[in-house]
Formats: C-alpha cells, sequence, structure tokens
C-alpha cells in the first residue's frame, strides 16, 4: 500500500476512534451536581480529558490500522473471502 493510501487510511480511522473514545469517562455538571453557571450548557463535561483521549484514539487507530492491514494483506484471509 502507498504511503498516501496509509496516511489516508489511518486519518480516517483515527477519527472514528476518536468519536468513539470521547463519551468515556465523562460526567456533566448537572451529574456532578456542580454549580452550573448562567449561560452554559448543564450537559457539558466536567472534565474533559481531551490530551488523554487524543492520545488514547491515536494509540487505538494506530492497532486498527495495523489490525485492518494485516487482514488485507492475509493469504488466507483472501481465500477465504474470493471463494
Amino acid at each position: 500500500m502507498q504511503i498516501g493510501s496509509l496516511i489516508a487510511v489511518y486519518f480516517v480511522v483515527w477519527w472514528l476512534t476518536f468519536v468513539m473514545v470521547l463519551p468515556i469517562g465523562n460526567q456533566s455538571h448537572h451529574e456532578a451536581g456542580a454549580e452550573i453557571v448562567a449561560g452554559a450548557d448543564p450537559g457539558a463535561p466536567l472534565k474533559p480529558r481531551l490530551v488523554f483521549k487524543l492520545l488514547l484514539a491515536t494509540v487505538l487507530a494506530a492497532g486498527f490500522t495495523a489490525l485492518l492491514l494485516w487482514g488485507i494483506s492475509n493469504e488466507t484471509l483472501h481465500h477465504y473471502w474470493n471463494r
């Protein structure tokens, strides 16, 4: 697979993984019983921890991309899929 294709596949897998990881561990202001400032959304996360989620999505996306590329290049799976 060419490097441009590999980057494009990783980019798509990373975004899917990031969206999957975003809700993990979130607690809203309302759920935590924290004071809600006027004009703020009570459903907004209290501590979103975005840096942790960016790193987690990066690591998981690398693993998912490697698994996907292994599946695409595996001869046994090719024979199974092309029956």
